[in-house]
C-alpha cells in the first residue's frame, strides 16, 4: 500500500513539475523556474508585456524581447514555457525567389558530382576533360 502511494506521489510530481509556463501568465518566479531564463530575460519580458501588453504569438515574443531569438524560444519551449498555450514551432522556411535561383545550384552540384568522378577514375579525366559537363548525356 505504502509503494503504491508512494508512486502516485512521484507520478504526480512529474506532472507538476512539466507543467506548461505561460509567459503571458507568469510572474518572474514562474519564468525563472524555467531551465535558461534568468531574472535578466524574465525582467525583460515581464517589462515588454507591461508595455506592449500580451505577447499575441512566439514571434512577437521573439521580436518584441531583446535576448529571446529563436534558438532560445526552442530551448524554452523545450523546457516547458508556451505563448498562448502554444509551443514553439519554428519559423517556416523562405521559398525560393525564383526558378532560375535554382539553376545555378544543380550546376554546381552536377560538377561536385563530375570532380568526384575524375578523381576515382584516371580515364574519366581525360573525357571530361574532352566533353564540357554542360553536354554530356543522361546516364540511365
Amino acid at each position: 500500500m505504502l509503494k503504491k502511494f508512494l508512486a502516485v506521489m512521484v507520478m504526480m510530481y512529474a506532472v507538476v513539475s512539466f507543467a506548461a509556463v505561460d509567459v503571458n501568465k507568469a510572474t518572474a518566479a514562474e519564468l525563472d523556474s524555467i531551465k535558461g531564463i534568468g531574472p535578466a530575460i524574465s525582467a525583460k519580458i515581464l517589462d515588454e508585456k507591461k508595455k506592449g501588453g500580451n505577447f499575441k504569438d512566439w514571434n512577437d515574443l521573439v521580436t518584441r524581447v531583446n535576448g529571446v531569438g529563436e534558438a532560445n524560444a526552442a530551448r524554452f519551449s523545450a523546457e516547458g514555457l508556451t505563448v498562448g498555450g502554444a509551443s514553439f514551432k519554428g519559423v517556416a522556411a523562405a521559398p525560393a525567389k525564383d526558378t532560375k535561383d535554382a539553376k545555378p545550384a544543380a550546376t554546381t552540384e552536377k560538377k561536385a558530382d563530375a570532380k568526384a568522378d575524375v578523381k576515382a577514375d584516371p580515364k574519366a579525366k581525360k573525357e571530361a576533360d574532352a566533353k564540357p559537363a554542360a553536354a554530356e548525356p543522361a546516364k540511365k
